[in-house]
């Protein structure tokens, strides 16, 4: 058994479903990582996007991960494929993307470099993900956090920005085993 890692992916432009599916189907496909959880997948208001993209809803996910590589392959893979997915990084932070795919947890470590924060530092106050994150992993405690579960993190959260429940056919997909 591997390390147990979190991805968040986000996407609120060109076909946002197709861009989930295909990010998947890249993670999925690395070797060395296999797909131990997939949650619903919800369609969510703009969290602190420039005003002019405030009408462009994302949709958000998460996918759990058993990985036998290191945390620096894990990351320089996931980046990887956010670049083959198109994902254009501007100057103007929080402009619509193709794909966004944070590493949201790796195992316990903790960790502060320019390129890579774990846990993710605002893992715990987005609500768009700590609700999938509670689909597939209520119970996790984030590493080097107080003693809350992501359910009681989700719980003590207020309603808005909203998160709805767009699909939950994807979350099938992996998980039958």
């Amino acid at each position: 058994m591997g390390t147990l890692a979190g991805i968040g992916l986000g996407t609120n432009l060109g076909d946002r479903m197709g861009h989930l599916c295909d990010a998947r189907a890249e993670l999925e496909a690395l070797a060395g990582v296999k797909l131990l959880a997939a949650s619903n997948i919800y369609e969510t208001d703009p969290v602190g996007v420039p005003a002019e993209y405030a009408h462009m809803a994302f949709l958000n996910a998460v996918l759990l991960f058993d990985v036998e590589l290191d945390v620096e392959e894990w990351s320089t893979h996931v980046h990887a494929i956010e670049d083959k997915l198109l994902r254009v990084r501007t100057e103007v932070r929080n402009t619509p993307r193709t794909i966004d795919l944070d590493l949201l947890f790796f195992g316990d470590v903790v960790m502060e470099r320019p390129h890579l924060h774990l846990p993710h530092p605002q893992c715990r106050n987005r609500r768009f993900v700590c609700m999938p994150l509670c689909d597939v992993a209520p119970d996790l405690h984030l590493p080097g956090e107080d003693t809350r579960s992501m359910k009681e993190v989700l719980a003590a959260m207020p309603e808005l920005p909203a998160v709805k429940l767009y699909s939950t056919e994807w979350n099938a997909i992996g998980n039958e085993e």
